[in-house]
């Protein structure tokens, strides 16, 4: 697995749009221009590929357009991270037309840190299966964009974690959380979101000692479509064909990550998806699970009590309600990289780090 380099003050973001192409639409210019003091602010220059403005029909309509952004990114020497600007849900589009050779070729050769979230998986597990380790972290226009006043401070620590080479690092719960917004027109600059103390914590739901391995995984919503498809007629088909998800063996003694998505399915739904994701061996096989926070707490308490009753059922190792996926504030999770937990010391460390040296 190919672990690209850390991120260097003065390095240049080159923007993608890989399933939402809202990005493009006049009606965020406002958060646009935020998201471009935001990326300044932070000491890093930014380019739009050549298709990421073109707004969103035009991007739904040509997913081969999204493709060339990628391309363009791997390949041009002034990028050197590619960066995600939002999720979306049909990313899956863009997967006959990487999953060759060709691009194989292209990503071994110019390997470049990728980050993103949510439907983004997609892109996440094709790099995985390319032999490129990704990081699942915020999103530009979601998180660098925020409207209120500033990055979240959580997050922004996170973030600057990709800047150095820091070992040892401790995932703690972030003290708060923020509510989602309901409106992002341009009268919410400078509008806090609503802040909610942290009463839970990381929940140690099962498990005791010392637990160590791999991270993988994503958006449960995303890798339950994989599997089972989605809204979509043709997006089985694809899964089937380029087989992204990764195989048995690949989940073999890994940390697997999972967080529910912005649409909070129903407890019904989750343990469909679970029940999904079991039947393909993922929980006899890896190490231990950690899970996201439930966007708002939506089902917090009957979630715990499926993951509980899935950790048992498995003698899995899980630790719930982590700041990472469809919440805020976020954190960066780093594929393919080493994940500890001590379960009777209540620590979760990652030993060496976000980003290789």
């Amino acid at each position: 697995m190919i672990h690209p380099s850390k991120i260097k003050p003065g390095d240049t973001v080159g923007v993608v749009c890989l399933s939402s192409g809202v990005l493009g639409e006049p009606f965020v210019r406002h958060e646009r221009k935020l998201l471009e003091e935001r990326l300044v602010q932070m000491g890093l220059k930014y380019k739009y590929m050549t298709n990421s403005l073109k707004g969103e029909e035009y991007l739904k309509e040509h997913p081969e357009k999204r493709v060339e952004d990628l391309r363009e990114a791997l390949l041009d020497d002034e990028v050197d991270i590619i960066w995600s600007a939002l999720g979306g849900d049909d990313t899956y589009r863009t997967l006959p037309f990487l999953m060759n050779s060709d691009f194989k070729e292209i990503v071994i050769k110019h390997p470049k840190p990728f980050l993103g979230f949510s439907d983004t998986t997609n892109n996440h597990l094709m790099f995985y299966q390319l032999g490129l380790a990704t990081f699942y972290a915020p999103a530009l226009l979601s998180d660098i964009a925020e409207l209120g006043p500033e990055i979240f401070p959580y997050t922004k620590q996170w973030l600057n974690k990709l800047f150095t080479n820091e070992k040892n690092i401790e995932i703690k719960s972030s003290p708060v959380w923020y509510e989602a917004r309901t409106a992002f027109d341009e009268s919410q600059l400078g509008t806090e979101r609503r802040k909610r103390q942290e009463k839970y914590g990381h929940e140690y739901i099962y498990g005791s000692g010392v637990i160590q391995g791999k991270l993988l995984g994503g958006c449960l919503d995303s890798l339950y479509e994989m599997l089972a498809g989605g809204r979509y007629a043709d997006q089985s088909e694809v899964y089937q064909q380029y087989k992204i998800f990764p195989a048995k063996e690949q989940w073999k003694d890994k940390v697997v990550f999972l967080e529910t998505s912005e649409e909070r399915p129903e407890p019904e739904k989750l343990k469909e998806m679970l029940k999904t994701l079991e039947s393909h061996g993922i929980f006899d096989v890896s190490r231990a699970l950690i899970i996201g926070k439930p966007q708002d707490e939506v089902y917090y308490h009957e979630y715990r009590k499926i993951y509980q009753d899935l950790a048992e059922k498995h003698k899995l190792p899980t630790v719930y309600n982590l700041n990472f996926g469809h919440t805020a504030p976020r954190l960066v999770i780093p594929f393919d990289m080493p994940l500890e937990i001590d379960f009777d010391n209540k620590k979760i460390t990652l030993t060496d780090g976000v980003i290789k040296s």
